[in-house]
């Protein structure tokens, strides 16, 4: 029998990590997700920074970083700095200060391409879990296994799913391109 239940988990799965991917970028405000995406290499494997140190945003633009261990104070400094986050970390003794600048008007628009393109891959990834559904569903009616009408009841709740997916990556899109947008 199908099992529709899987497909829908894949998708809220799919949805999740775009959620996660938009709150790692950089909105002109402090936001200690920003930093989830930054891996440090430390006792030989690579963690995120939140193992390694207490993670604040006392005010909106700026980020403290209370590490632990004084030894990782530089492996963090230089993770940032490789990092793809364009912030210049600010040592003093086992704190890092991070200074957020203001978005000038060219990086808005860099991260609003960027935006929409994870918006995009993300519903291809739906698109792709959709046809993979669709494809189960026909080697079940070809197996026997579900009649034609089955067949199509089962497309159309995986339609309407996908549907309501798209929709909802559209709105987190929208609504972190205006987030982007606000000065």
């Amino acid at each position: 029998m199908f099992n529709d239940s899987n497909y829908i988990q894949k998708m809220n799965k799919t949805f999740e990590v775009l959620l996660k991917e938009l709150s790692s970028l950089r909105t002109g405000r402090a936001n200690a997700n920003m930093l989830d995406i930054v891996k440090v290499e430390v006792y030989g494997q690579k963690m995120p920074i939140n193992q390694l140190a207490s993670i604040t945003t006392p005010e909106p633009r700026m980020i403290n970083i209370q590490v632990w261990d004084l030894n990782n104070v530089s492996l963090i400094d230089s993770s940032i700095k490789k990092s793809e986050l364009g912030l210049n970390p600010q040592i003093d003794g086992q704190l890092i200060r991070l200074p957020i600048p203001d978005l000038s008007e060219e990086r808005r628009n860099e991260m609003k391409k960027l935006i929409k393109s994870m918006g995009e891959k993300c519903k291809i990834s739906v698109r792709n879990i959709r046809r993979e559904a669709n494809d189960e569903l026909k080697k079940l009616l070809k197996s026997k296994e579900i009649s034609e009408d089955e067949e199509k009841k089962f497309e159309k709740k995986i339609q309407t799913i996908t549907d309501d997916q798209i929709k909802k990556i559209d709105e987190k899109v929208i609504s972190k391109e205006s987030e982007i947008m606000k000065i």
